[in-house]
């Protein structure tokens, strides 16, 4: 790829410099959040999908509004809403007529969807199944509509907005659609500095634009880099025994969490725990990731994939309060 070094440091280098870029755009407009941001950039890096979970107002559009100015990227927004349908997601096919020949035909006339970084706002605003028409997009990178099965180009994320489910006129994600997003990020009201900030810089007037920071070539080589960047066989193994204590019904369970987890997460969180570890040391310009990488990656990754049981939600315990548990007891006993 022209441009981008062959050497595994200087592309280390490269790659953790490009972050700081983006980090650097996304400062100019958001306040604080950098465990948020960060868990953008992974997603980002390791092609994965993201949600972000949290009340109105805390910025979460915006974040994401503005992280897609920052690259030279296609981008779109689908702000969902009750009464929308699966085609205005992937598109439809459309009636013409050829004023010359007056002969009538149909032409795909292609949805949001196709594009680089959409948008998907406040997702769980819309009913199942217009929920469900991003399934194909975001697991196989391609949308079969119009009687044909039509690719998405590279590369195609999916950052998506959820307002927490309790809100009146929101629908449940169903499991299979949560499993397709590699991040559940949680969004937090912001310290009183920030907030403060925030106040301050929106009596000042509107935002300024931002200037792209990273080209489309650029992150290519990046979501290259973190497929190749080396994985020790002990942090592979970290991984899936933390994914696996999970499980109720398997042996590495604690046996203090057994009666707490309805359902623990599949194979697939194995392996974007491991994706993310590596998009984590890329972003953090190091060589290789390491057990820490995993764990701060624990919560957001397998969150959203464990269900907590009828006790567990009696004692007030969190699905992400049980992948902390797990993340302990797994460190005990090291």
């Amino acid at each position: 790829m022209a441009g981008w070094p062959t050497d595994e440091i200087e592309q280390l280098a490269r790659a953790h410099e490009a972050a700081e870029r983006l980090r650097g755009a996304i400062a100019r407009r958001v306040v604080g959040q950098q465990a948020v941001v960060e868990q953008m950039l992974v997603a980002l890096f390791a092609g994965g999908h993201a949600l972000s979970i949290g009340v109105p107002g805390l910025a979460k559009t915006l974040l994401i509004q503005t992280l897609a100015e920052a690259m030279q990227l296609g981008f779109a927004r689908i702000q969902f809403t009750p009464d929308m349908m699966p085609a205005d997601v992937t598109g439809s096919d459309v009636l013409e007529e050829d004023r010359g020949s007056g002969q009538r035909s149909y032409r795909f006339l292609r949805g949001p969807v196709f594009t680089n970084v959409l948008l998907a706002d406040e997702l769980n605003r819309t009913p199942p199944k217009t929920q469900a028409a991003l399934l194909q997009a975001m697991a196989e990178r391609q949308v079969s509509a119009g009687g044909r099965t039509m690719p998405l180009e590279a590369p195609f994320l999916v950052l998506a907005t959820q307002n927490p489910i309790e809100q009146h006129g929101t629908y449940p994600l169903p499991e299979a659609q949560l499993d397709r997003f590699m991040l559940a990020i949680e969004v937090d009201y912001p310290s009183e500095e920030d907030e403060v900030e925030i106040v301050r810089r929106t009596a000042a007037g509107s935002h300024d634009p931002i200037a792209p920071v990273i080209d489309k070539e650029e992150v290519l080589a990046i979501q290259r880099l973190v497929r190749e960047l080396p994985v020790a066989d002990h942090v592979v193994r970290y991984a899936v025994r933390l994914v696996r204590a999970s499980r109720p019904a398997d042996a590495s369970c604690p046996a203090a969490l057994q009666n707490l987890i309805a359902f623990g997460a599949s194979p697939r969180a194995s392996q974007w725990l491991v994706a993310g570890a590596r998009a984590r040391a890329v972003l953090l310009g190091k060589k290789a990731p390491e057990r820490e990488d995993v764990d701060a990656l624990a919560v957001p990754v397998l969150a959203h994939r464990l269900v907590p049981s009828f006790r567990a939600e009696a004692e007030g315990r969190s699905a992400a309060d049980l992948v902390r548990s797990l993340v302990r007891e797994l460190a005990v006993h090291a």
